[in-house]
């Protein structure tokens, strides 16, 4: 399976989410289907930041991916949980847990 890890770190807003829908599109473009975003960075999230979340997951699915998130912080986890965003994304409690579940070897 090939998939593509992205670690964002601090505080994630407009600007730093737009940088990783780049990437993200730049793996996409590369032939990647799984993309894993790890926030175990990050430790704020503005509400810019999950619309942005929200336009990568549809291009993603759009292009036959999923892109899953793991390592929520408490504080970004509730972000997610008031905005109902959990119910969207797949969420993971750390990459390992993704690995086991997705069935990728670590390298």
């Amino acid at each position: 399976m090939s998939y593509v890890v992205f670690q964002p770190a601090d505080l994630i807003d407009g600007i730093s989410t737009s940088e990783l829908r780049t990437e993200v599109n730049d793996a996409l473009a590369d032939g990647v289907k799984t993309i894993l975003i790890d926030l175990k960075d990050v430790t704020f999230m503005n509400s810019s930041a999950i619309g942005a979340l929200v336009a990568t997951l549809k291009s993603v699915r759009g292009e036959g991916g999923t892109l899953s998130l793991c390592s929520l912080s408490d504080q970004v986890r509730l972000i997610f949980e008031l905005t109902k965003m959990d119910r969207i994304f797949d969420i993971y409690g750390d990459c390992r847990e993704f690995m086991q579940k997705n069935s990728i070897s670590a390298s």
